[in-house]
């Protein structure tokens, strides 16, 4: 466990999660990790990375999450995870590689869990980005070049896979205020704000952080 300030970000689809993201790192001057984490988890665990891309916060229907987290706790040694599914083995090792990226120096990572991973760690900020369905089906239709009925099935379609796939592999419920340090509406403060908003945040709870120990 580190002292090293991270940021995580979960976002709805079409709320610009991803560019606050980018937008905060620069801020920061720090690293921002999205599509990067796949290639240093396959990179780690030495699984091919196209296995990554296809399970990337993709929902699953298997039973054995126990067998999952039990083979976490005990390791990789244990026989069980030669046995596991391989979306199961593809979760585990970006869980540690987000450890791993945690560690090593303060950062931003979009989505996959992170907050979840790093939920020990007392200086690990967990946001959430949404905003209003307008605003995002108009950032989908410039992004995707598609009409507004595509756009609406796109954000509909994207924010149930990472629903399901944030609600098995935690033991919180994705976009649920509840779950998160801070929630932000990016249409109510545009992607700018929401930065100056996570910033100010951040120190903020630091600032706390130090006054309680």
């Amino acid at each position: 466990m580190t002292d090293n300030l991270v940021i995580t970000i979960g976002r709805q689809c079409g709320s610009g999660g991803k560019l606050i993201g980018e937008m905060l790192a620069e801020k920061m001057n720090v690293k921002c990790y999205d599509k990067e984490l796949l290639s240093l988890a396959a990179k780690h665990s030495g699984l091919c990375e196209e296995l990554f891309e296809k399970h990337d916060e993709r929902p699953t229907s298997s039973f054995l999450y126990s067998l999952v987290m039990d083979s976490y706790s005990m390791g990789y040694t244990t026989s069980g995870y030669s046995d596991m599914p391989i979306n199961h083995k593809i979760f585990l090792a970006q869980f540690d590689t987000i450890k791993k990226l945690a560690d090593e120096a303060p950062c931003v990572i979009v989505g996959r869990c992170a907050d979840y991973a790093l939920e020990d760690y007392p200086h690990v900020v967990s946001v959430f980005i949404t905003g209003n369905d307008r605003d995002k089906m108009d950032r989908l239709k410039e992004l995707y070049h598609v009409d507004e009925s595509k756009a609406k099935d796109i954000m509909i379609k994207t924010d149930k896979q990472r629903a399901s796939y944030y609600n098995y592999y935690s033991n919180k419920k994705w976009g649920d205020p509840r779950s998160y340090d801070l929630c932000i509406n990016s249409s109510t403060v545009g992607p700018e704000g929401a930065v100056e908003v996570i910033m100010n945040f951040a120190r903020t709870k630091q600032e706390w952080m130090k006054k309680k120990k």
